[in-house]
């Protein structure tokens, strides 16, 4: 176990001092930060990007041939050419930068509806997040679609048995979450994309809850199109990515008009500029784009397989800790092989809002509630769950923390 420990903390500690944030005191206590999958902390690194940009670039992308407009467009198209490095994307004009994973999956629907006809099938899965969810919903009622969902196993991963039976000549889109933000399950993608594109339908992954956190690259997955978001793998808020396969880009329609996303404007009519521009309509948010680098920088120097060998270390130690509570639920695959940073689990006893409560009071911060998946919660008989995520500035002192709030909730409940 104390071998364990050192390995766990060995990459913690090295990049705990670059998380200003960790400092804090919350209640009088250490803040214990478990709550990475709602959002990422910042390093030094990314706010220092950010505030270089507003004190010395400031200026308005694409649209100036001054000084500071050609330079804020480098680095914002630095933005943009680094993610496409990063993901192994087709090329640099692949992706399309957006304000966040659920701006992108908005763009998709809408952009695609004009493939669709009445009585064509959607396929999504239990477990999505209400970003991969909502929109589809949306874009059904609009056009009169058929939503079906691939379910899950009793341990919290897809059931695939019945794929097959599931997708049909009228299906379209596939669509599904790469790592459950609830379960922690990674999901098969691959195989669900090589069925998927067998009866025609396009593939789209919602990777939110994947980047940064392990290698991979744009085509191992088989996806069309992938949206991620930078504020989840230590970058700015306010910033997002669709990445996708040129012929399906091509085929999407623009979401927004305006300014930068046309070609020629006329009384009556218009022409939309080349990709990527063409889905980038407005005063995007430049200095996100312009700090994200740095938090690519970060993730490569520790390296994807490091930080992925690190999670799965402290989804191991959580997972042995919390099922030694008498009465707690965990949820998901016990494996940590097959599992995200992250563990939901439910207290029969007390209500996560009050746990999630009663953890704050120990400096322990966690997210409770239905996580954007309500109809998962639904499927696992329960409103809510408290959620412990991880990331790589998280030590195996902070899971003991946490273990130590459970009991003090429990206490304060049983007094």
């Amino acid at each position: 176990m104390a071998e364990t420990k050192r390995a766990i903390n060995e990459l913690a500690g090295l990049e705990r001092d670059q998380f200003p944030i960790l400092r804090r005191d919350i209640h009088g206590k250490p803040l214990v930060y478990l709550d990475s999958a709602a959002t990422a902390q910042k390093p030094l690194s990314v706010l220092a990007a950010e505030e270089y940009y507003y004190r010395f670039l400031n200026a308005n992308v694409h649209r100036g041939v001054h000084t500071l407009a050609d330079e804020a467009t480098t680095a914002y198209e630095e933005c943009r050419a680094r993610v496409a490095r990063w993901l192994v994307s087709p090329n640099q004009e692949s992706v399309i930068i957006t304000r966040g994973a659920t701006s992108a999956l908005n763009l998709i629907a809408y952009g695609w509806e004009h493939h669709l006809a009445p009585g064509d099938e959607i396929v999504l899965t239990e477990m999505e997040h209400h970003a991969n969810h909502v929109p589809w919903i949306m874009l059904a009622k609009r056009k009169n679609l058929v939503l079906k969902y691939i379910p899950l196993t009793n341990d919290g991963r897809l059931d695939l048995s019945d794929l097959p039976a599931l997708l049909t000549p009228r299906t379209k889109i596939v669509t599904l979450t790469q790592v459950s933000n609830v379960l922690g399950s990674i999901n098969p993608v691959a195989e669900v994309a090589a069925a998927a594109h067998q009866i025609g339908a396009i593939v789209v992954v919602d990777a939110a809850q994947a980047v940064g956190h392990f290698p991979f690259t744009f085509e191992d997955l088989g996806a069309d199109l992938l949206v991620f978001s930078a504020h989840k793998c230590y970058g700015p808020m306010g910033l997002g990515f669709l990445v996708g396969k040129n012929e399906m880009l091509s085929q999407l329609n623009p979401l927004e008009g305006g300014g930068e996303m046309i070609e020629t404007v006329g009384w009556h009519d218009a022409t939309w500029a080349e990709i990527p521009h063409r889905f980038e309509a407005g005063t995007p948010n430049v200095a996100a784009a312009a700090a994200f680098p740095a938090a690519i920088d970060l993730l490569e120097e520790i390296g994807l397989p490091r930080v992925r060998e690190h999670e799965q270390s402290l989804v191991a130690y959580a997972w042995e800790q919390l099922s030694a509570i008498d009465g707690l639920v965990l949820y998901g695959p016990s494996d940590s092989t097959q599992r995200g940073g992250l563990i939901s689990f439910h207290d029969p006893r007390i209500h996560p809002h009050d746990m999630a409560q009663l953890l704050d009071q120990q400096g322990v911060a966690v997210r409770a509630g239905h996580h954007c998946a309500q109809p998962l919660h639904r499927r696992l008989g329960v409103v809510a769950t408290t959620r412990a995520s991880f990331g790589v500035y998280t030590n195996q002192d902070d899971i003991d923390a946490l273990i130590e709030g459970i009991l003090f909730a429990r206490k304060v409940f049983d007094a």
